[in-house]
């Protein structure tokens, strides 16, 4: 018995040695003065990183615009739903939303979407623009005029409110009709 109660008194010994050693290299390194890190600015942007600052629905819109413009109308809604969770103030996040409605027939939910966005930014240019274009897939004409016409009025050089107009000016020239109201193509049409 003897034996053991050595050995571990040994053995302890060995342990509280080894731990205050420890302590004093990390006392000594808390001790250094003058090591602040200096960030770099990047050199691409001519950023410090302290600069940068992350929002937290950044990562969802970036996705959402990405399926989005590939198309994915489904996904772009889900990833704008997350952002607008994550950040209710996100503008950008909204009128995701709203426009990913718009594509999936969803105009009662795009509707909230861009009350939501006009409500932290006021009806600006893009905004009106886009809804002046949910109306035009509605098939509602004379709100899309006052919409894009509104729109143009605040940023009259805009080419893609321009284009919008251009594209609801085409949509009610071109469109045929027979008397009773019935698509040309579906019934004959007089010529």
């Amino acid at each position: 018995m003897g034996t053991r109660i050595v050995a571990r008194q040994g053995a302890s010994r060995a342990v509280s040695l080894l731990l205050t050693a420890l302590c004093g290299f990390a006392l000594a390194g808390c001790q250094q003065t003058g090591l602040t890190a200096t960030p770099t600015p990047n050199a691409l942007t001519g950023q410090n990183p302290s600069d940068v600052k992350y929002y937290r629905s950044d990562e969802p819109v970036r996705l959402g615009i990405q399926r989005f413009n590939e198309g994915s109308f489904g996904l772009a809604q889900q990833y704008f739903q997350d952002a607008v969770e994550k950040a209710p103030k996100d503008v950008t996040a909204w009128i995701g939303l709203a426009a990913s409605y718009d594509r999936l027939g969803r105009f009662d939910l795009a509707d909230h979407a861009y009350v939501s966005a006009i409500n932290l930014d006021g009806k600006t240019a893009s905004i009106l623009n886009n809804e002046g274009y949910s109306y035009m897939l509605r098939g509602d004409l004379t709100k899309a005029r006052a919409s894009l016409d509104a729109a143009l009025k605040l940023d009259p050089a805009n080419p893609t409110t321009l284009n919008n107009r251009k594209l609801l000016n085409s949509s009610t020239r071109f469109v045929e009709r027979a008397p009773d109201g019935e698509p040309c193509g579906s019934v004959i049409c007089g010529h």
